[in-house]
């Protein structure tokens, strides 16, 4: 688990996810593929720069590539996806502001200095959270989607 939240971590992988996803969304083909030059020309990048980032992807198996001649066109994979989402499902129900309203750090003689480092450690995880769940939800199919 923790190699695909490294990976997603970093924004320009983020952002080749996102196009990745846009790419899908339109399914302007049949497999939402999108080539590697396309890519470079969205964010901008160089194509080395653009190519070490989704060999990244691929070794944490959230995109994959077809091989066409000297073009590869990379489209998402989203069971990684479902595993980062199955895992993040029970703390989502997890109500943590009112862990925080109730004064349970407090409670725990946690000095303020480990306070903030313990809600800036909750906030980051809640924001990570939020970004899987929703290129989650976008990207697998109705029928594989069991927590609506």
């Amino acid at each position: 688990m923790a190699d695909i939240f490294d990976v997603v971590a970093d924004p320009t992988r983020r952002d080749i996810l996102g196009i990745l996803l846009a790419k899908h969304n339109t399914r302007s083909d049949a497999a939402g593929e999108i080539s590697v030059s396309e890519i470079v020309a969205e964010l901008g990048l160089s194509q080395p720069t653009v190519s070490k980032h989704l060999k990244v992807l691929r070794e944490a198996r959230l995109v994959a590539v077809r091989e066409e001649g000297q073009h590869r066109y990379y489209h998402l994979d989203h069971a990684p996806l479902e595993a980062i989402e199955d895992w993040l499902i029970p703390f989502l129900s997890v109500d943590f502001d009112a862990v925080v309203r109730e004064g349970d750090f407090a409670d725990a003689g946690l000095k303020d200095e480990q306070r903030a480092f313990a809600t800036a450690i909750g906030k980051a995880f809640a924001d990570t959270s939020v970004k899987v769940s929703s290129v989650v939800k976008d990207v697998a199919p109705k029928k594989w989607r069991r927590y609506e």
